[in-house]
């Protein structure tokens, strides 16, 4: 497997499109997006997958996110790694893959609080452009259209309601325990909060985003929309470069 860095710098750059998909939490972002790449070759990241794994590290360190000294040196130590489609969906951490890890319910419960510190943000945006600029890529998360790529070729929001969204967790968790559901459904509402009003890059959908809602829409409607809008563009679009600093 290749890493995140290693990636860009030992192997050629492939033909497609810088795609950007964005869209709160658990509203299918990585899925859709993995297998929309899948059908069209392309590579396939899940930035937030890089804020799980600093959240993880320091969870394990005991780092608060308030120490942002001590946080933001973390963002060096994670990787996402590649599979043989290109898929930068394995994280190590300290010489261990922690892909599960990072998943875990309490990341999920303090990765918002983590994300909002702008200098984490910051540390975190260059490696993220990095994976973008060979192009052929779709790259999910929550301000990729708006900051970390914003001259993206597609430029997609997935959007569904809180109670969609913690539906669709509880069924990833196999739960069917009322209390945990609730709980789901307000620690969701409390990360869109949070991912809505920070300071550094919030949640928000791009003016020339393609809006997806995806309430009562089954996993392969939305799929194929996905897939329309970017062969649509295909053949008029240029791929652009990774981003440009525009002082986000």
């Amino acid at each position: 497997m290749t890493s995140d860095r290693d990636a860009i710098d030992t192997q050629s750059a492939p033909s497609g499109l810088v795609v950007a998909i964005d869209g709160p939490a658990s509203s299918g972002k990585s899925t859709v997006g993995a297998e929309a790449a899948r059908r069209l070759g392309y590579r396939f990241c899940d930035t937030g997958l890089l804020y799980r794994a600093v959240t993880w590290l320091a969870l394990e360190r005991g780092v608060a996110p308030t120490d942002v000294a001590a946080v933001v040196p973390l963002a060096t130590e994670v990787e996402l790694v590649a599979d043989s489609r290109g898929r930068l969906c394995h994280v190590h951490a300290e010489g261990h893959d922690v892909t599960e890890a990072v998943r875990e319910a309490a990341v999920d419960r303090a990765v918002s609080d983590y994300a909002r510190v702008s200098e984490l943000r910051a540390a975190l945006v260059t490696r993220q452009r990095e994976i973008a600029e060979r192009g052929g890529i779709i790259m999910a998360g929550r301000d990729i259209g708006t900051t970390i790529l914003p001259d993206a070729s597609v430029k997609i929001y997935l959007d569904a309601s809180p109670e969609e969204r913690a539906r669709r967790r509880a069924t990833e968790r196999n739960t069917t325990d009322t209390q945990e559901a609730e709980q789901i459904l307000a620690e969701l509402r409390r990360r869109d909060t949070i991912d809505a009003t920070r300071e550094t890059a919030p949640l928000r959908i791009a003016p020339d985003a393609l809006i997806v809602r995806t309430d009562g829409t089954s996993f392969e409607a939305t799929v194929g929309a996905v897939v329309r809008a970017i062969r649509h563009a295909a053949p008029t679009v240029e791929t652009p470069a990774a981003g440009r600093d525009s002082g986000r």
